[in-house]
């Protein structure tokens, strides 16, 4: 087994497992950090004075809405799916999971944006695959 090989091996093994390396990790930190941080924000909004609590809940929408414009930065960096790292198909996916901080809090632009990333992700997946099959590049 050669260098580039055997370097090739260990990236998909931490792009598999753990936060992975490059635009996996990336991906992976936007879903960590963003998606359980709805809780935090629903305890503030209890905290803080009646007249600040739109503003908590629209800084953690606009939050929400940059989290999905990451997911489609490193999408549109990697169009391809034989050119992206291992995983990065599914991790870009995940993008989907905003759906649920969206539903709990009445976003409707996240709760529309959410799901229609994840199906465009799949069918966008699923094209590639029926034309590598018939042989179209």
């Amino acid at each position: 087994m050669n260098l580039p090989s055997a370097q090739r091996i260990a990236e998909a093994e931490a792009a598999r497992t753990g936060l992975g390396t490059g635009p996996n990790r990336r991906l992976r930190l936007t879903m960590l950090i963003g998606m359980p941080l709805v809780f935090p924000v629903l305890g503030i909004m209890i905290l803080v004075p009646d007249f600040l609590r739109d503003d908590v809940l629209h800084v953690y929408e606009a939050g929400i809405i940059g989290c999905l414009l990451h997911y489609v930065w490193v999408f549109a960096k990697y169009p391809r799916r034989a050119r992206r790292p291992p995983y990065l198909t599914r991790d870009l996916a995940m993008g989907g999971g905003f759906y649920l901080p969206s539903l709990l809090l009445g976003f409707w632009p996240g709760i529309i944006a959410a799901p229609a990333w994840a199906m465009f992700v799949g069918i966008s997946y699923t094209v590639e695959e029926v034309r590598e099959r018939h042989g179209h590049r």
